[in-house]
């Protein structure tokens, strides 16, 4: 079976979509662009007919790669319910890697905590996993991601994670100015789609780099 198109650059990426976890999403998609890879996020597609299940699936059998951040399952209040679409994406993604033919056998996952170990209290299975934590800082996040991604694709010739932090906080400086320049207030950057912001990734990165 062929890989599906671009298999081997996307990434991914499974993780909460509440404003609280900006700090941390936009510094990930900034370094897995910085890196040379595509994320893939259901925040990207934006289809009321389109059911979110089937979107997750689409997503995960065209990437090689893939992010799980399972430190926001966690109830805060008492009676909350805890979030369990982190840690079912990443059972369909690993149903995927482990039953699927072709090029799925090759899918390789990063897992992601809040502290070390955290999400076994919940998720026993993962016992023996490799795993990494960020403590909700995004320069610790930004280190994960760029760390497994040199020890897991063997990327020769990486930026530091502080030099790819710096280049983040570098574009997050340029892209407020710009927009503002061009008519975005304040509240359309804290509420622009995905798609669009990874689009300014991408062309800062392409100028910057």
């Amino acid at each position: 079976m062929p890989s599906p198109p671009g298999f081997s650059k996307n990434v991914f990426i499974n993780c909460p979509f509440d404003r609280e976890y900006e700090s941390l999403l936009r510094p990930i998609l900034f370094t897995i662009v910085y890196l040379g890879f595509n994320p893939q996020i259901a925040s990207q597609r934006s289809d009321s007919g389109e059911q979110r299940i089937n979107k997750i699936l689409s997503l995960i059998s065209k990437s090689k790669y893939s992010i799980h951040d399972l430190s926001r399952m966690r109830a805060e209040q008492r009676r909350q319910i805890y979030r369990l679409n982190m840690p079912f994406e990443l059972g369909i993604d690993y149903g995927c890697r482990r039953t699927a033919r072709g090029p799925f056998g090759r899918k390789r996952f990063l897992v992601l905590g809040a502290k070390p170990h955290d999400y076994k209290r919940a998720l026993s299975d993962l016992a023996g996993v490799d795993a990494d934590s960020h403590g909700n800082k995004p320069e610790k996040a930004v280190l994960a991601v760029r760390n497994w991604f040199v020890s897991t694709v063997n990327l020769r010739h990486a930026d530091s994670p502080a030099v790819i932090w710096y280049k983040f906080t570098d574009f997050t400086a340029d892209f407020y100015a710009k927009r503002k320049s061009e008519g975005f207030s304040r509240g359309d950057l804290k509420m622009m789609p995905t798609r669009e912001y990874v689009s300014f990734i991408r062309e800062w990165v392409r100028l910057n780099h």
